[in-house]
């Protein structure tokens, strides 16, 4: 629970967390934002890590001249990019090892209608996910598992990386220090983390819906 409570605190206020580890490490926060952003894509234990605030709150930190906006955006493109890409190969590497025909739940005909799945809709999977949380942290995961074809994979995991590191930190670049949003900044990072949300709570709904 302390876990908990200390990870909403850092999703809320990120703000005020990174203008610390600003002043503390200096030109390592850059570091820093790199791992926060490679984790969050590239292992799938790592879910929970804030990506879109994270993006919104370092573009609004960025306008202000405490981080340099086009160092930031290139370096958080490369976590991104190869975070996928450490993702797709985990899964490419252990998907034959863990599907077998004894298996009653990782059967090895989950992993065939996998591939046929990711063959014909996996590059709008992957570039779509990108703006999903916890969703972006397994589709690259699912796509090595399913042997997506890599060339294909890559040129979407380029696409995707490049459209929402881009999006989400020059949103909070022109508009996170707008006095309205920035004296509600906390609440302005609950927002986005609702609407990254809602696709996916709207897509389950639906299947719910339609199930029963």
């Amino acid at each position: 629970m302390e876990f908990l409570a200390q990870l909403i605190d850092i999703l809320l206020h990120l703000d005020q967390h990174l203008t610390l580890l600003i002043g503390q490490y200096g030109v390592w926060v850059y570091a820093i934002l790199f791992s926060i952003i490679f984790c969050e894509t590239g292992l799938v234990v790592t879910p929970f890590l804030p990506g879109d605030s994270l993006l919104f709150v370092v573009g609004a930190l960025a306008a202000t001249g405490a981080l340099d906006v086009q160092a930031v955006i290139l370096l958080l493109m490369a976590a991104a990019f190869l975070g996928d890409n450490t993702n797709y190969w985990i899964g490419r590497f252990i998907g034959p090892r863990v599907f077998t025909q004894e298996s009653r739940w990782l059967n090895r005909r989950y992993l065939d209608k996998t591939e046929v799945f990711y063959e014909k809709h996996g590059g709008k999977t992957v570039l779509f996910a990108r703006f999903l949380p916890i969703i972006r942290t397994f589709a690259p995961f699912v796509a090595g598992i399913g042997h997506m074809t890599y060339k294909r994979f890559v040129l979407f995991s380029i696409l995707g990386a490049i459209a929402w590191i881009n999006s989400l930190v020059f949103l909070g670049y022109f508009f996170g220090n707008i006095p309205i949003i920035k004296n509600n900044l906390t609440l302005a990072i609950l927002g986005i983390i609702v609407l990254s949300l809602m696709p996916g709570i709207v897509h389950f709904v639906r299947e719910k819906v339609r199930g029963v």
